[in-house]
């Protein structure tokens, strides 16, 4: 069975913009920050790669803040880690996802 998953969530702006802190501070503490995206709560890993990526293609433009991570099937607790859907996609991202768009 696959775990696969690809879900946007959009946001108000008010909602983002507190998520966004939120995990700005779990990361400058060091902590462990959840996000609940489409009714999965996704944990992201302290290992995570953190980047920016912008798009460019046919007039519209999309600004990415990403949050990736390797799954381990056999971490310490037996349950399967879950991986950001990126937070914000054409949604305003996991992730927290986490992925914000901009258009130019």
């Amino acid at each position: 069975m696959s775990n696969d998953r690809d879900v946007e969530m959009t946001l108000p702006v008010a909602e983002f913009v507190a998520k966004l802190r939120e995990l700005a501070d779990t990361l400058e503490q060091g902590g462990d920050f959840s996000v609940d995206v489409e009714g999965e709560t996704v944990t992201v890993a302290k290992s995570a790669i953190l980047s920016i990526e912008h798009e460019r293609e046919d007039g519209r433009e999309e600004l990415e803040f990403q949050l990736s991570w390797e799954t381990d099937a056999d971490d310490e607790d037996g349950d399967e880690d879950e991986e950001e859907a990126e937070g914000v996609d054409d949604e305003d991202e996991a992730e927290a996802s986490d992925k914000s768009e901009a258009a130019a």
